[in-house]
């Protein structure tokens, strides 16, 4: 035998599923701050944010203290000769 859905049946389905995405829809505003300030602070833990300069003794007023090497290029000017070529025809 073939059997239909009922039009209650199908009317009651919508429903349901409307009132799920609703629900979902309210929770997530109320859980979504909560869930990006947990992952803006793992990814500040992971990634080396501020929380390793608070680990730093305080320093005075005025101190200046520099705490990357500078690069020294040393090029080496003794390269060889230039030579001067010309387009033969």
């Amino acid at each position: 035998m073939l059997q239909f859905a009922s039009a209650t049946g199908f009317i009651r389905t919508i429903l349901i599923i409307l009132v799920i995405y609703y629900v979902l829809k309210v929770l997530s505003r109320l859980f979504a701050p909560l869930l990006i300030k947990f992952v803006a602070k793992k990814a500040e833990e992971r990634f080396g944010g501020p929380s390793q300069k608070q680990n730093e003794p305080p320093r005075k007023e005025g101190e200046v203290t520099i705490d990357k090497v500078p690069n020294t290029k040393s090029s080496n000017k003794n390269v060889g000769d230039y030579i001067d070529y010309e387009e033969i025809d």
